[in-house]
């Protein structure tokens, strides 16, 4: 009999966890960083017995379906990873969850986060989403490669017009090794976010102080024509299908001598566990032309709840998990310090193990921290953003501009066309904006 009651109060207890755990979806980008997430949530799994789907999304796809879910409403997801960009536009637009709860848990500290982080996560005073790393760019560069090639290593930030030259004495294409790699893939994340910092360099800009199209102007020009220039007689075939994680795959494959990239790539590319070049991969300032205003790009890939999750709680004690100091710890215990995901919480970057497992890492914070979204340019601009306008209308207008520069590197059509069907269109976007 007392077997029998126990059978049946541990059928009960079963059934009780059963109705009480949960199931959330979680829309995920398809890089080093949340794949590391996917494999290690099991423990959040284990502990709280609710459970995870995972949609894992190359990041033009996942922007597309995220942007689509959030703005009808759709209820596909309780937790999308997005980005400075998105986050205080669809927050003001209570599009989102708000985080402001978080400053009350002690455990989670808020405060640890970088306070440039979180104010790139905020709109109106409120947090909306939590970094799972932030980044800027820098270059990368082989070592043995300028060595060989007797190349000085800049202590001082260089134009493009000399990472033009050094990309010339590298490039080795009979021996498989290009002069560099930078983004060709068509997309307002992808190929814009290294054009739009050349861009900056020369002096353009996205908009004049009236919000009115700057992409026909020299500046615009002089700098497409460098990059189109540049890929085209130094970097990789089919450059023009190459986003960040192609370009990540070659340089860790040993394909590239130069890459103008994300810091956040740092530690996969020093990680002999998948980099074959990482004894010989080091990294200097993102080159610099007409100004340096610009130069190195601000990003956070974060994570927030949307307003039409149906549990908010789970998926709040997720992204607590997911992004607190104990998380981080937990990467470099299992996956290396080398591996953690850089530029989020200020401890895990003074942490003595980070420290002697990437000393790149404070070089990589100071880096972050210089970067003004609010002065990105030479001239006067009525935006905040380097690499993006934190406009709603940035992400068409951006990814429109992304598809012409690319099909210019594709040898599709001219420089000149290029940025002439961009203004176009971004004149008619904005003045069906009712900008001007």
């Amino acid at each position: 009999m007392n077997i029998q009651k126990t059978l049946c109060f541990t059928a009960a207890l079963a059934l009780s966890n059963a109705a009480l755990s949960a199931e959330i979806t979680i829309a995920n980008v398809n890089n080093a960083d949340m794949i590391t997430l996917q494999e290690l949530s099991t423990e959040w799994e284990g502990k709280t017995g609710n459970t995870i789907n995972w949609v894992t999304l190359e990041e033009n796809v996942l922007r597309q379906r995220v942007t689509t879910d959030i703005a009808t409403g759709g209820g596909s997801f309780d937790i999308m990873l997005i980005g400075s960009y998105e986050t205080p536009i669809w927050g003001a637009k209570g599009w989102l969850e708000p985080l402001d709860d978080f400053a009350n848990d002690a455990s989670y500290d808020l405060e640890d986060i970088f306070p440039l982080v979180r104010g790139g996560l905020s709109s109106n005073g409120s947090l909306y989403a939590v970094p799972l790393y932030s980044e800027t760019s820098f270059t990368f560069y082989r070592t043995d490669l300028f060595r060989l090639a007797g190349i000085p290593v800049p202590t001082e930030q260089i134009t493009y017009t000399e990472f033009a030259e050094i990309a010339a004495k590298l490039h080795d294409p009979e021996n498989g090794v290009y002069g560099t790699c930078q983004r060709g893939k068509a997309g307002w994340g992808e190929n814009m976010a290294f054009v739009g910092t050349v861009a900056n360099a020369f002096g353009a800009r996205w908009f004049d102080e009236g919000w009115n199209p700057q992409l026909d102007s020299p500046e615009w020009h002089a700098a497409v024509n460098y990059y189109v220039n540049l890929m085209q007689n130094y970097g990789p075939p089919g450059a023009s299908s190459n986003g960040h994680n192609e370009n990540r795959a070659l340089f860790a494959n040993a394909k590239c001598a130069t890459w103008v990239d994300a810091t956040s790539a740092a530690g996969y590319q020093r990680n002999k566990d998948t980099s074959k070049v990482s004894s010989v991969t080091d990294f200097f300032q993102a080159p610099k032309q007409a100004t340096s205003k610009g130069t190195g790009w601000f990003w956070s890939w974060a994570m927030a709840i949307p307003s039409s999750s149906q549990e908010v709680d789970v998926a709040k004690d997720f992204l607590k998990w997911a992004t607190s100091k104990e998380y981080f710890q937990k990467v470099g215990a299992t996956k290396g310090w080398v591996a953690v995901p850089s530029g989020a919480r200020k401890s895990i970057e003074e942490d003595s193990r980070r420290l002697a497992a990437a000393p790149f890492a404070k070089g990589i914070v100071d880096a972050i921290l210089s970067v003004d979204p609010t002065d990105p340019s030479l001239l006067p601009v009525p935006y905040t953003g380097v690499q993006y306008v934190a406009i709603p209308e940035f992400q068409g207008i951006g990814n429109y501009v992304g598809q012409q520069v690319a099909a210019a590197l594709a040898g599709k059509q001219s420089v000149d066309e290029a940025l002439e069907n961009s203004q176009e269109f971004a004149e008619r976007e904005m003045k069906k904006a009712g900008y001007n």
